[in-house]
């Protein structure tokens, strides 16, 4: 296998032929399955998102080698890693809870790495203090995990991943343990990071702004299935499946397009600016969403349904109203909004969405 010290000077890992990740993870766990492909050239990030049990977790845990394949393949830079046993892959994992050693220094955990793929003890805490230098934590070499705060903790257990070189990098959900105030800061760092990372990134997360900040790519999984792949963009754009709409924030239906009419599957009619022609989703934010106590009159909206209240939670600065009725959907106003419509749980108001704020695309 070629390390990336071996590369010539001037030609990028990813201009090389047969490098990166190309795997079928397909792990069977009694009544569950998990069935995913993964692709990745060196140099990107892809995050692994979806909800509770979807599988992301067995995922990560096949590609370190902790969970044996029942089928399927797994090719690192070309070389098959199905029968590899974890401690001999290229590879780099950051848990959750960083797991650093609790008796040994931030140092001496970077440290360990090396010393375990044979460098001498010297050797190792050079490479060690090299690291630590890079993220930032030269001053902080000495202290034991227990000094050290949430964000520090991250980039030094960050580093002892780093450190032996590994040609796949797994983050399993890195930044979950750290405070609000401190997730963002460390956020931004470990972005900065992963931009400089050479070989494969693979991140598992829960958390939608995580995966859009920090990933080129978002691989969404339900159920042990891919169910939708791409950008940030493109996924935030155009969601697939109703757990992607909650994460982006948008109202999604699924529904029969005749021009500019598209006619739900299990509801009425929506008025949309797309020509299209055959199973559409359409889409619109719960900010584009106007409510009325009584039925608007002269209103340009194209969109007009009767619904009822069935829920109000603060949503940022924001109230979101969940609504029933003709057309299930939320809303986005604001409290001084809220307050003067008298909105609560059994309220009956009217939505209305002009058909040009909602998205139709091919389903």
């Amino acid at each position: 296998m070629t390390d990336i010290d071996e590369t010539p000077a001037g030609l990028r890992a990813l201009d090389l032929p047969g490098q990166g990740l190309d795997a079928r993870l397909v792990v069977d766990r009694g009544t569950f399955r998990l069935d995913v492909a993964l692709t990745a050239a060196p140099g990107d990030v892809v995050a692994l998102l979806g909800p509770n049990g979807a599988g992301k977790t067995t995922a990560l845990r096949a590609l370190a080698g902790l969970d044996p394949l029942t089928g399927g393949h797994l090719r690192l830079d070309g070389a098959a890693l199905d029968r590899t046993p974890p401690e001999a892959r290229p590879v780099g994992v950051v848990f959750q809870d960083y797991l650093l050693f609790p008796h040994l220094s931030a140092l001496d955990n970077v440290a360990f790495g090396p010393r375990c793929r044979g460098a001498t003890k010297a050797e190792a805490r050079a490479q060690a203090a090299e690291w630590l230098t890079r993220m930032g934590l030269a001053g902080h070499s000495g202290a034991k995990p227990r000094r050290l705060s949430g964000g520090q903790a991250q980039r030094v257990a960050l580093a002892r991943a780093l450190a032996t070189r590994p040609r796949l990098l797994l983050l399993d959900e890195p930044l979950a343990a750290l405070d609000a105030r401190t997730r963002l800061e460390v956020r931004a760092q470990l972005r900065r990071h992963l931009a400089e990372f050479e070989a494969v990134a693979v991140l598992v997360t829960h958390d939608p702004l995580d995966a859009m900040v920090l990933a080129d790519r978002l691989v969404v999984v339900e159920h042990g299935r891919v169910v939708q792949e791409g950008t940030p963009s493109d996924i935030a754009r155009r969601p697939r499946t109703d757990y992607i709409a909650q994460l982006v924030g948008l109202n999604l239906y699924r529904g029969r397009a005749d021009g500019h009419t598209v006619r739900l599957e299990d509801g009425p009619a929506l008025t949309t600016t797309e020509d299209l022609s055959g199973p559409v989703f359409v889409a619109f934010p719960p900010g584009a969403v106007t409510l009325h106590r009584d039925r608007p009159t002269g209103s340009s909206a194209r969109n007009l349904w009767r619904c009822e209240v069935a829920g109000l939670e603060t949503h940022g600065n924001q109230i979101r109203a969940d609504l029933t009725g003709a057309l299930p959907l939320a809303a986005d106003l604001t409290t001084v909004a809220a307050a003067e419509l008298d909105l609560h749980p059994g309220a009956v108001v009217w939505a209305a969405v002009k058909a040009a704020q909602t998205h139709a695309y091919p389903a």
